[in-house]
């Protein structure tokens, strides 16, 4: 049986935009805990999208955020021997830790030459509508909207 569940961890907002969404964003970006390496790669990426489109980076980084995170996503569920792909809604935090986790790795395996610069790239992709991430969202509803009918043994 699971003990309780972990409290969930205060998050300070940015000093910058003073937005918690981009604080959870620098620390999923974040490697071996260098905190100010991961902050100046995302604001170099947010003047990138500033200079490059005539947007505020800001809602771009947003917008790019709600067209990566996924509604539903599959499980795998045993149901008397057999294991069924079952199609469930995801929670908010789950979606956001996704969408996070989804930009960034699929920024890493870019090809441009800093981690700024991928990073900008990717979110621009993502606020079209476009890129690697957005795809990983398309292909986890498609995935989700195929096993839709083993729905039934959702829990």
């Amino acid at each position: 049986m699971r003990r309780r569940k972990a409290p969930e961890r205060l998050v300070l907002p940015d000093p910058k935009y003073r937005s918690e969404l981009v604080s959870k964003f620098i620390n999923g970006l974040m490697l071996e805990g260098k905190r100010s390496k991961a902050e100046k790669i995302f604001y170099t990426a947010m003047v990138i999208i500033e200079s490059k489109m005539k947007h505020d980076p800001l809602e771009v980084f947003k917008k790019a955020m709600d067209n990566v995170s996924p509604i539903l996503e599959v499980r795998s569920r045993r149901v008397g021997g057999a294991t069924y792909q079952v199609p469930v809604e995801v929670r908010e935090k789950r979606r956001r830790s996704l969408a996070i986790r989804w930009l960034v790795n699929f920024s890493r395996a870019r090809s441009e030459r800093t981690m700024a610069e991928r990073l900008a790239n990717e979110f621009m992709a993502a606020f079209k509508g476009e890129g690697a991430s957005v795809k990983k969202k398309d292909d986890t509803h498609r995935m989700a909207e195929a096993n839709k009918a083993f729905a039934h043994f959702r829990w």
